[in-house]
């Protein structure tokens, strides 16, 4: 029997859907596990987007669609870009995908050629990596700082540059810390690339999802780099909608093109159903509808870091955007409980699973081998009933 592709040996599957898969099946034989995993808001899609769907089923809407997406919402996708980010895109710059991760990897694709190099951030979303590789490029990751909430600077970004470097993957509000970049740490890091040619994969998934009055803002609004940014967003998280599968991403014409005919040989067209969906998630004025939905998670974020302050030992970021905590839980490693021991945040994530029926992702996958990524995107009854477990097992360390 011959053997499968050498390429994949060397990829990750997702640990974050590894551990959610886990903890839902252990759920579904009837055992009393809490998710803090996966980044799904646990409220209901809005009743103007799901009767969106339905009507489209009961119009018959459910043929093939031009590969790059419908054209009403292609407008409505460069409207969007217009009104909240100060992008100036055509439709035809515009491609729907199959999902924000879908339009990233449609991204690489079009941009990559084998041996370029990437420059990714640490902490970084765990796919980020996976991706570039998958796309026969080179991931160069730059280690950023927790005093400076693990926000890469210009002068860590020009170091990493080099004449193989084809482009850098940003992510603000990130995943998984929720640090948010300000317009004058954007507009430093735009300088370079400015300076160097490289482009930017832009991912602004969570660009709805932001506290304490600070303000989005789109790496392509910098005028200077315009060209050299490809912005990638979708409906997942800002309208509840993580199962629609629908995302996009605005480019350069040439780029669009490019990552169009990628993704015309891979999946053809996003879902026709969830793109009427998705149009009118994005023209039904829900605003007041996602105010609402950041307003709770707010609570839950404000909730969760007020009880783990009460863990002794316990470091994290404060988030700023996103719903996730990373915490460092250096502090409980090479402890033993009932003659085990924990020597690392993926053993960590095991005993705290099997043990004490939480789960969270160890931080190995997201590029920090002594940290925990947790979700506080369940409900808040599930957080409550999360954090008393996890500070049991974290204490129970501590004695």
């Amino acid at each position: 029997m011959r053997p499968i592709s050498k390429k994949l040996a060397n990829i990750e599957g997702s640990t974050t859907m590894r551990l959610f898969t886990r903890a839902k099946k252990m759920k579904a034989d009837g055992i009393d596990v809490v998710s803090l995993t996966a980044g799904e808001p646990d409220f209901p899609t809005p009743q103007l987007i799901k009767d969106a769907g339905i009507k489209a089923i009961q119009e018959n809407f459910t043929k093939y669609t031009p590969n790059q997406g419908i054209p009403e919402l292609l407008k409505a996708i460069a409207e969007k870009f217009r009104r909240d980010n100060n992008l100036n895109f055509e439709p035809g710059q515009i491609l729907v995908s199959c999902g924000a991760k879908h339009s990233l990897y449609n991204a690489l694709q079009a941009l990559c050629s084998r041996g370029d190099e990437v420059v990714i951030p640490s902490p970084y979303w765990v796919s980020y990596p996976e991706m570039t590789k998958l796309v026969d490029a080179v991931p160069v990751i730059v280690k950023t700082s927790q005093a400076n909430h693990f926000k890469m600077t210009p002068a860590q970004l020009k170091k990493a540059i080099t004449k193989k470097t084809k482009l850098m993957i940003f992510c603000s509000p990130s995943n998984p810390t929720g640090a948010v970049y300000t317009q004058e740490e954007i507009e430093g890091l735009a300088e370079v690339v400015r300076k160097t040619g490289i482009y930017v994969l832009s991912d602004e998934i969570y660009e709805k999802v932001i506290y304490d009055g600070m303000h989005h803002v789109s790496f392509g609004s910098i005028d200077s780099v315009k060209d050299q940014v490809v912005t990638v967003n979708g409906v997942s998280k800002a309208y509840s909608m993580t199962g629609w599968r629908i995302g996009f991403l605005g480019a350069r014409k040439d780029i669009a093109e490019a990552a169009e005919k990628v993704q015309s040989q891979i999946t053809s067209n996003a879902n026709a159903i969830a793109q009427k969906a998705a149009h009118a998630a994005l023209t039904c004025n829900l605003e007041s509808e996602v105010i609402s939905m950041v307003q709770e998670f707010d609570r839950r974020r404000l909730y969760f870091v007020s009880e783990l302050q009460k863990i002794k030992g316990l470091e994290f970021i404060y988030p700023r955007g996103a719903f996730y905590i990373f915490a460092r839980v250096k502090q409980f490693l090479n402890k033993s409980v009932n003659g085990t021991k924990i020597k690392t945040a993926d053993e960590l994530c095991e005993h705290a699973l099997m043990k004490h029926n939480v789960a969270f992702v160890p931080g190995a996958g997201f590029g920090e081998k002594d940290w925990i990524r947790m979700s506080y995107a369940c409900s808040m009854a599930d957080l409550q009933k999360a954090t008393g477990r996890l500070q049991r097992c974290l204490n129970e360390l501590n004695s």
